[in-house]
């Protein structure tokens, strides 16, 4: 499954029924025609296993960190220790975002989905052992019993982040040359 968007395709129609120009053409105000597809978020996070989580600080004010993260059944799982910032952070407050983005893969282009939702922290030691797995098998395919050996700790819990709705996504390849005004890349 993949994150639900509504109204994240949004058609850009040109003047008298006309194809409308290319996002990019004139200036990268509008950037509706640019948002990634539900193909490109699935490749998106079938790829990436890196993304930045932000969650309400001590003190009230915004904070984040970056976290390695599989998405599975439609939400995103991180794993962390009891007492971490982030942590302390969905326990006062369980709404959070996650900004993933494809730097550091393969996929071409300049890619970006921004999702929030509320977290859901497990700390029941079955339930967590239960969960653990999902996570080794998407961040360590070949090292998974390693893996699960080096997470099994006294303090360790699973974030569950259930998506409520997408606040941004961005695909450079649905803009004109490289998206930043030069030549498309071959």
């Amino acid at each position: 499954m993949v994150v639900a968007v509504h109204g994240d395709e949004t058609d850009r129609g040109g003047r008298d029924g006309a194809a409308p120009p290319p996002v990019g053409t004139r200036d990268i105000e509008d950037l509706r025609g640019a948002r990634l597809t539900a193909d490109a978020r699935a490749e998106l996070l079938g790829t990436q296993t890196e993304c930045t989580f932000v969650f309400t600080a001590d003190d009230g004010a915004p904070a984040a960190v970056v976290l390695s993260f599989a998405y599975d059944d439609g939400r995103f799982w991180f794993t962390s220790v009891d007492g971490r910032a982030q942590v302390r952070g969905v326990d006062r407050d369980p709404r959070a975002c996650v900004v993933v983005s494809n730097a550091g893969t393969d996929l071409p282009g300049r890619r970006m989905l921004s999702v929030r939702g509320e977290v859901t922290v497990h700390r029941d030691p079955a339930a967590v052992a239960e969960l653990l797995p999902t996570l080794a098998r998407r961040l360590a395919p070949t090292g998974t019993d390693r893996f699960l050996q080096l997470l099994s700790s006294p303090q360790r819990v699973v974030l569950e982040l259930t998506p409520a709705d997408v606040v941004a996504s961005h695909d450079s390849r649905h803009m004109a040359g490289d998206g930043r005004g030069g030549a498309a890349q071959g």
